[in-house]
């Protein structure tokens, strides 16, 4: 992310969006991984892990790195991209740089809107330093007493939660002046008789993570008492505005009771996560992306504008669709909605782990249970920083009649799967979405996600299966097609790769191509290794992090591992094996981690059509051949950004093209040259 931060090659405001973007995800680092280790310390672990290194060597380590890459971001942020936004009219004001007229907005901006939400708080004379909630901008307050002449601090919260972070100045809308400077510049209001001496910015990061007991009887009282303790987690870093008052920056690090390896000291604007905002300022299209609209998968566009029949294209074949490059709206919330208005569909089950206030199918399940359908949400309460949205419909749904399931306390259902069952003459049949992505319609736009649609029995039966276990109890012992964890994934994954493995050493041609966000599980590493070893050429694009070590001699030289990073996340998993002329190609849910394969309820089903097998593929190979946005790793861990050496290839760009070029032939054939759906 930092990286494309600084490419000149990407568009302006998108590079300052890559700022952000780095810097929330710094911030979760912390409150979740980095947290892990203080836990450790805590508990007096001193244990090396695989690196050698022990838990306060890690902290150690980490830090020395953060420092590094935070001073690399303020370099680009501020020396490079405030630069060149100001050349664009894209102004960031600060009191140093605000002419005569700025000031006197801000002072009234201050008096009018900014004041009433201000509570100053002193800290001694008696008064117990405050609590600071986790990832709050403060200011620091150096205060002397002009009759005492006691020297005293005080803390301001910055309440952009309520304000926003960047408040426009004049009429162009295109002046920002962070809201801590508004406050900075009257202090003097905020405490008046007394001499404000100095003021410094400072940002806390607190533990945020945690766990909700196997025994919880309650796990919807559970999850919300833990959100509560969540304010409260243990600080794992203090973040301070360099050549902060060292009185200040002492009284800070005494009160919250620190050590030196949890305080950062950080160059320009703290909390550049905020800069989404700016990211998004109205107008300057030359500075993003080119636009892209998500298109109608072809095999879904119907004729003058009636839409097509879901059920009936999906008994006649599986049906395959790429988010974002194919449209969320017409394939998914139209799915949903056609069973919801279909007299016919007896029940409707779905899984919720992410979703956003204006998605279409928690409130299609409730219109469906008003129908009198059988409507079950299994939502997933424990989907990290999401509980209290989750809590909000899980609630709404039961009010309305739905059947809520909560999970299983012990396991997180991350699994991403909608069920219909619809009465057709004497029998039932169950239609079928299994997807890689939360059913979210924002992040439908910006992450690369796959949704199978399919009316195969036998996964019918096994997706059917699974909501029976979410919902009931038991465990089936094997299911028919599809692979699901904590029971039957990673034996079954280690199997494909031993199988494949197994025919390259017969003579056959053997491949295994992976895609997924990350590779950390010991046991499919090991796997891997082996298969490398037996001479199979194994391709992998892992996303994030990536325990496994490609090109170490006499271990893994025939395994490369690249990333992408682009416009849009990648999300999507792939696991394709090919032996001979059998190409076995898998898409779901979960990653190769411990987490996915022992402690989620995660559901892997295997696309059987020729047709889209090779589609999956031809993603695949793009994904290998990527020189625009790729990186690759070492035999030593490192990662390094590919350069185009003749043809530039750029996986997102391509498939942007390639979907919209379909849709548009689609639509321009004449009907009779379209295929056609019997509907029956």
């Amino acid at each position: 992310m930092l990286e494309l931060a600084e490419d000149p090659e990407v568009p302006l405001l998108e590079r300052a969006r890559f700022c952000a973007i780095y810097a929330s995800n710094l911030d979760e680092f912390f409150m979740v991984r980095v947290a892990g280790l203080f836990d450790q310390l805590d508990a007096g672990i001193e244990a090396r892990g695989p690196d050698g290194l022990t838990p306060r060597e890690q902290i150690d380590a980490i830090q020395r790195r953060v420092l590094e890459l935070d001073d690399r971001l303020c370099e680009c942020f501020g020396g490079n991209l405030q630069p060149a936004l100001e050349e664009h009219g894209i102004r960031i004001v600060t009191l140093q740089t605000a002419d005569e007229e700025e000031r006197r907005e801000i002072d009234d901006r201050f008096n009018q809107q900014v004041f009433p939400a201000l509570t100053p708080l002193v800290i001694g004379l008696g008064r117990p330093f405050p609590y600071i909630s986790s990832l709050s901008l403060s200011l620091g307050v150096l205060l002397r007493d002009a009759e005492s002449g006691n020297e005293i601090i005080a803390r301001v919260k910055v309440p952009k939660e309520l304000l926003g972070r960047f408040l426009p100045l004049g009429d162009s809308g295109l002046a920002f002046v962070p809201l801590e400077e508004v406050i900075a510049a009257n202090l003097d209001a905020l405490f008046p008789g007394i001499e404000v001496i100095d003021h410094g910015y400072f940002r806390v990061t607190r533990d945020a993570d945690f766990t909700v007991s196997d025994e919880a009887d309650d796990l919807l009282q559970a999850v919300q008492d833990e959100i509560r303790r969540r304010r409260f987690g243990e600080v794992v870093r203090l973040e301070v505005a360099a050549g902060m008052n060292p009185k200040l920056r002492a009284q800070l690090v005494e009160a919250l009771r620190l050590e030196d390896r949890e305080v950062y000291d950080i160059e320009g604007l703290l909390d550049l996560a905020d800069l989404e905002a700016i990211a998004d300022v109205p107008g300057h299209a030359e500075l993003r992306w080119p636009p892209w609209t998500p298109v109608t998968q072809p095999r879904l566009q119907g004729e003058d504008d009636e839409p097509v029949d879901m059920f009936a294209e999906i008994r006649q074949r599986d049906l395959l669709v790429h988010h974002p490059y194919d449209s969320f709206a017409t394939s998914v919330e139209r799915f949903v909605a056609q069973a919801v208005a279909d007299p016919d569909v007896l029940a409707i089950k779905q899984t919720v782990y992410r979703t956003s206030d204006d998605s279409a199918l928690v409130p299609a399940l409730i219109r469906a249970s008003e129908r009198g359908k059988q409507a079950v949400c299994m939502v997933e309460l424990k989907a990290r920083f999401d509980e209290e949205a989750n809590i909000h419909w899980a609630k709404s749904l039961e009010e309305a009649g739905v059947h809520v399931v909560y999970g299983i306390p012990g396991l997180k259902t991350h699994v991403k799967a909608i069920l219909v069952a619809r009465r057709e003459g004497e029998q039932v049949r169950e239609y079928v979405h299994v997807g890689t992505g939360n059913y979210n319609p924002k992040t439908a736009r910006l992450y690369t996600d796959l949704g199978l649609f399919t009316a195969d029995p036998d996964l019918g039966a096994d997706v059917a299966e699974m909501f029976n276990f979410l919902t009931g109890y038991g465990r089936p012992a094997e299911y028919r097609k599809v692979l699901v964890s904590p029971t039957t994934m990673r034996d079954q994954i280690v199997a494909e790769i031993e199988r494949t493995a197994a025919a390259h050493r017969a003579g056959e041609e053997a491949r295994i191509a992976l895609k997924m966000n990350a590779l950390v599980d010991a046991r499919c590493i090991r796997a891997l290794y082996e298969a490398s070893q037996a001479g199979v050429r194994i391709d992998v694009n892992v996303r994030g992090i990536c325990c496994l070590r490609p090109g170490v001699e006499g271990v893994s030289e025939n395994i490369s591992v690249r990333s992408i990073v682009g416009r849009f996340l990648e999300h999507s998993r792939i696991y394709a094996f090919r032996r001979g002329e059998e190409t076995r190609v898998l898409m779901g849910s979960a990653d190769l981690m411990p987490r996915n394969l022992d402690s989620r309820v995660e559901l892997v089903a295997p696309v059987e059509d020729a047709a889209l097998k090779a589609e999956l593929m031809d993603v695949l190979e793009r994904c290998f051949a990527d020189n625009a946005g790729a990186w690759e790793l070492d035999a030593e861990g490192e990662w390094s950004r590919r350069h185009a050496d003749g043809e530039t290839r750029a996986v997102q760009e391509e498939l942007m093209a390639r979907h919209s070029a379909r849709a548009a032939e689609h639509l321009a054939a004449p009907p009779s040259e379209q295929p056609q759906t019997p509907v029956t």
